[in-house]
């Protein structure tokens, strides 16, 4: 398999995006015997799932499907991967495709063995993007302790002196400063869109008060405290002074099901929550939880069981009804403010922390690419099959959650192998 070199010239089918779906997606293709190329923007794969705590449906860690996937990868010389790379243009027709690739420098060569040596010496540090800026991390870092390909990056903002010094440390001239951005063009027979999903941005919500409270946090922020390998180690606590939280208002449907945001459900959320009232619960048994939504969707009957035993919970309390406000009280508690649905009265509650379950917008809805694709209003990929050659998967078709994307993710691989065999 060849990792971060320059993709070979021509092969049956490219995959764009790393995440969950395209890995699968490339994995069905080429276990059937087809030459893949994987392209993601990302210095790493793993995608969304790689910044979780625990997916749905066995509660697993990332480590749990990401691991053997990657072995797959890297023991199958029918794949090629290149990551911090993205589609400049796609050009042709279903079965004759040339597709231009930019592949940003790393900094680092296959030479690396991943000893740290280099994020050792380095002193200058930038934020850390995979836990949503919640820390910082050195400026040649290791995205994620699972990261593949295990190899450091080094950051285009980096100081000439930390330059020196990461040279300096490197014993396996791994360390290359000379790479540059390089444009590449492939033909391929058919191209799948697994470029998957990005969190909502929550300062759009002016009345949730996200980003002029500590206090107040999203749904993945909350996903990577609860991570070993996120900024906490672990540990669900608050913001503005590291406390552990006592009271904990989640805020469903924050930018979802709204004109002015996201219109759609975005599927996952609900789930999501009660999920994270299971981490709550197991770090404080003492905390009171309360779930503000408008409807509860738990699709199929193991969600319906998982919400269920939650609604058992004497800690845990359900409201139905949208809030209105969250507001910044004393000593740096939130205030939530909305109207129970049921009972049609004022509910004010003061929490320690708010958790905005916020929504899923597809990562072309802002920047779509220059190619023949068909996108519906709210940017998820509008499938073709008649004309075929270009698929959108997972949730750059629609909101989805794990299970729902790798399914999907295997149609698309046979779509894709369709019009590579029919060409």
């Amino acid at each position: 398999m060849t990792i971060d070199k320059a993709a070979p010239a021509s092969a049956s089918i490219l995959v764009v995006g790393g995440g969950i779906s395209g890995l699968t997606t490339t994995l069905e293709a080429a276990e059937t015997g087809h030459e893949v190329i994987l392209v993601e923007k990302n210095a790493y794969l793993g995608g969304r799932v790689l910044q979780l705590n625990q997916y749905f449906p066995k509660l697993c860690p990332p480590t749990c499907g990401l691991e053997i996937n990657f072995r797959r990868i890297k023991d199958n010389p029918a794949i090629h991967v290149q990551t911090m790379t993205e589609v400049v243009k796609v050009e042709g027709a279903p079965g004759n495709y040339e597709v231009t690739l930019k592949t940003r420098p790393r900094f680092v060569n296959n030479n690396c063995t991943g000893c740290g040596a280099c994020g050792e010496a380095c002193e200058g540090e930038i934020e850390n993007e995979l836990n949503f800026g919640m820390d910082r991390t050195k400026a040649a870092y290791l995205p994620h302790p699972m990261a593949f390909p295990a190899k450091y990056v080094i950051s285009e903002y980096i100081s000439a002196d930390d330059k020196k010094k990461c040279e300096e440390a490197c014993k396996y001239a791994a360390i290359d400063f000379s790479m540059t951005e390089t444009t590449t063009t492939v033909k391929v027979a058919s191209v799948v869109w697994a470029t998957g999903w990005k969190p909502y941005d929550a300062t759009r919500i002016d009345n949730l008060g996200f980003g002029r409270h500590q206090n107040i946090i999203t749904n993945m922020m909350l996903e990577r405290m609860a991570s070993s390998t996120g900024p906490t180690e672990g540990k669900i606590v608050r913001p503005s002074d590291n406390a552990a939280p006592k009271s904990v208002a989640f805020v469903q449907c924050a930018g979802s099901r709204d004109e002015n945001h996201l219109p759609y459900c975005s599927y996952i959320c609900c789930m999501a929550s009660l999920k994270h009232a299971t981490y709550l619960r197991a770090q404080y048994p003492d905390a009171e939880i309360t779930i503000y939504y408008i409807d509860l969707r738990a699709p199929g009957q193991r969600y319906e069981k998982f919400y269920n035993q939650l609604k058992e919970d004497e800690k845990v309390f359900f409201v139905k009804g949208k809030v209105a406000e969250v507001s910044e009280a004393d000593n740096g508690s939130v205030t939530v403010v909305a109207e129970n649905a049921v009972s049609g009265e004022k509910v004010r509650q003061t929490a320690d922390l708010v958790v905005l379950a916020t929504g899923m917008e597809p990562s072309l809805a802002s920047e779509k690419p220059q190619a023949d694709l068909t996108f519906n209003d709210s940017g998820f990929i509008k499938n073709d099959f008649d004309k075929g050659g270009m698929f959108g998967c997972g949730c750059a078709n629609k909101p989805a959650d794990v299970v729902s994307s790798n399914q999907n993710a295997t149609g698309m691989a046979l779509k894709a192998i369709q019009t590579v065999v029919g060409r």
